[in-house]
């Protein structure tokens, strides 16, 4: 029998607010256990929640960029459950009246052509808080409640994946416009966006089957090896005749396998009801249109505007924008530069950071996330090559300067005397020296064989230094030759 795989997922991205959701502590990663905590986020009797009115913007910007409806009136719910890292033993969450409905993201999909595109409906996105964390050893475990409050957006698909291609491709794609909105930082290793599977098999034309749930797998990596082996088990089961249960399973990374955890609960299961605290959020047009006007430039309206104004490769567009910082380093660089809307420039911007910084990154294990380097530095640099003051070799070489220590490139060529000769008195020194040392050479030059040429410019670049300007020294050459001086 021929299988399909049906996969939906729940997308959990923490908010890049200072403060969390319902109260004023803060959100900083990374602070001593049990030190950003109050009454509120630790669920004392008698607290009142204070919606932090950020965490509505940021929902609306990302419903927009989505595609979604948005509600004008919207509420939260108590999510009823106790896990030993929640000490409210409730979720503040939204069921019946979520801030965005449907919507949909465009994912790219190569087909036999190498293009080919599908839309991934959704069903929601909603607002809630985030649980702490459990911290294992050995003989103990140790609960962490600073990101008890964090809050949260659950982007929930609709099950239109068939595999773990699509999800991937969903995901990236997910995970560029979180950032490109600013208002999350998508880093998975600390936590800030994972992901929950939801995956059933069916024979082709079938019935859904029974579901499991693999919850919060926070590495690319992890998600496919976790859908290809789940997808695998559903199949064996059935295969064999046996029966699958809907259940919560985890992913071991380690062992490369998933692991029951327990029977998966359904929406009744939870005793959803509306928080009494919680006044619901009217959303009416102005705000909305007010959060349309200032949304900033996404990746694929940066792609299309980068081909449209500079040029520049569709390849190259899409590793500029493959993440915000790399694109605004590219942005930056033609900012402090006179030559803003210089296609040239541009281009050989985009050549640099796709090159050169690229190659750095990589040799020095640097993310994206923390790309610093001086953008006014790199644009003074570019001047230099464009208008000939020095080659490619000091250019390339004046970059990782820059780039590893942060050199001024002017200083940096001035002091190791790397600027191109421009000096006709010099150049024509060189090459009456070259002529007089290769005279064989020049006399086959002279007599026709013109391929010789190459040899004789680079020996002039070599008496100085490579430091010649190419279309300088190849100008003298030619009229030195020609004319017998």
């Amino acid at each position: 029998m021929k299988w399909e795989t049906v996969i939906g997922l729940e997308v959990h991205a923490e908010l890049s607010t200072k403060t969390k959701i319902f109260c004023s502590c803060s959100t900083a990663y990374g602070a001593e256990p049990n030190t950003n905590v109050c009454p509120g986020c630790a669920g004392m009797p008698g607290t009142m929640p204070v919606l932090n009115k950020n965490v509505v913007e940021y929902a609306l910007r990302l419903g927009i960029a989505l595609n979604c409806d948005i509600a004008g009136e919207c509420r939260f719910d108590r999510k009823n459950y106790y896990y030993p890292d929640l000490p409210k033993a409730y979720q503040v969450s939204q069921l019946y009246a979520p801030i965005c409905k449907n919507g949909f993201l465009e994912i790219d999909i190569p087909d036999a052509n190498g293009t080919g595109k599908k839309k991934i409906n959704l069903h929601q996105i909603h607002m809630e808080e985030d649980a702490g964390k459990l911290v294992h050893s050995p003989n103990e475990t140790y609960m962490d409640f600073n990101r008890g409050g964090t809050p949260l957006l659950e982007i929930v698909s609709k099950p239109d994946f068939r595999n773990a291609d699509e999800v991937i491709a969903y995901l990236e794609k997910l995970r560029e416009t979180l950032l490109y909105l600013e208002i999350c930082d998508c880093k998975m290793e600390e936590g800030s966006f994972r992901a929950d599977v939801n995956l059933s098999v069916r024979p082709f034309g079938g019935e859904l089957g029974v579901r499991t749930e693999m919850k919060n797998i926070n590495s690319f990596k992890a998600i496919k090896a976790a859908i290809e082996y789940e997808e695998n088990r559903h199949i064996d089961v059935l295969e064999e005749g046996g029966r699958l249960v809907q259940e919560t399973r985890r992913w071991d990374d380690e062992k490369g396998g998933s692991f029951a955890m327990r029977t998966k609960e359904n929406a009744q299961d939870y005793r959803y009801f509306p928080d009494p605290d919680l006044l619901p959020v009217m959303i009416d047009e102005e705000w909305l249109n007010r959060v349309k006007t200032t949304l900033p430039e996404l990746a694929h309206q940066k792609r299309e505007r980068y081909a449209e104004d500079y040029g520049i490769s569709e390849a190259e567009a899409a590793v500029l924008t493959s993440h915000k910082k790399i694109a605004d380093l590219f942005e930056n660089i033609i900012n402090n530069s006179v030559e803003t809307q210089n296609a040239r420039f541009a281009l050989e911007a985009a050549h640099l950071i796709t090159g050169e910084i690229l190659r750095l990154m990589n040799n020095t294990n640097t993310l994206p996330e923390d790309l610093s380097v001086d953008a006014g530095k790199l644009s003074v640099l570019i001047t230099m090559v464009l208008t000939g003051k020095i080659n490619r070799s000091t250019y390339k070489e004046t970059a990782e300067a820059v780039y590893l220590h942060n050199a001024d490139p002017e200083k940096y060529i001035e002091e190791k005397g790397l600027m191109m000769l421009d000096d006709s008195d010099e150049v024509k020194k060189a090459v009456e020296e070259m002529m007089n040392e290769n005279q064989d050479s020049v006399s086959d030059y002279r007599s026709g064989k013109e391929k010789v040429f190459g040899f004789l410019m680079g020996q002039v670049m070599k008496k100085l230094g490579g430091r010649g300007n190419p279309e300088t020294v190849k100008k003298l050459l030619e009229s030195m030759l020609k004319n017998g001086n």
